[in-house]
C-alpha cells in the first residue's frame, strides 16, 4: 500500500492505466480505523493489485479532486476501484470489508 499526498501523484497513477485500489481514511474517525484495518489485510493479499491510501485530514485537496474528477460523494472511509481510469466501484464505512474488497476485484476483473 502507497500513500498518495497529492493530485500530480494520483495523476501519474491515473496515466499509468491498469487497475487500483484507493482508500480515503480519516485519521480521527474510529469507523475509518476499522476500515483501515479491512483494507491493511486485504492490501497485504494482492500481488497483482496495486493498492494506495490518502488521509483525509492531510491531502484534502486531493479528496476533494477525486470527487469533482470522477462524480462520487466525499466520504471517508471511502474505497474506490479504479480501472484504466474510470471509477467501476466504491463503498463507504462499514461496507469497507475484506469480503466486499475481493468481490470488486471479482467482479471487476
Amino acid at each position: 500500500m502507497e500513500r498518495l499526498t497529492n493530485v500530480e501523484a494520483f495523476n501519474e497513477v491515473i496515466k499509468a492505466g491498469g487497475t487500483f485500489m484507493l482508500l480515503k481514511h480519516s485519521s480521527t474517525c474510529p469507523i475509518s480505523q476499522a476500515a483501515y484495518e479491512e483494507y491493511e489485510s486485504f492490501s497485504g493479499e494482492q500481488q497483482d493489485l496495486k493498492t494506495y491510501i490518502l488521509i483525509v485530514q492531510d491531502d484534502r485537496p486531493l479528496s476533494d479532486h477525486i470527487a469533482e474528477e470522477f462524480h462520487i460523494k466525499h466520504e471517508s472511509p471511502q474505497s474506490i476501484l479504479f480501472k484504466n481510469g474510470d471509477v467501476v466501484w466504491h463503498a463507504s464505512h462499514w461496507k469497507i470489508t475484506t469480503d466486499s474488497l475481493g468481490k470488486a476485484i471479482e467482479e471487476n476483473n
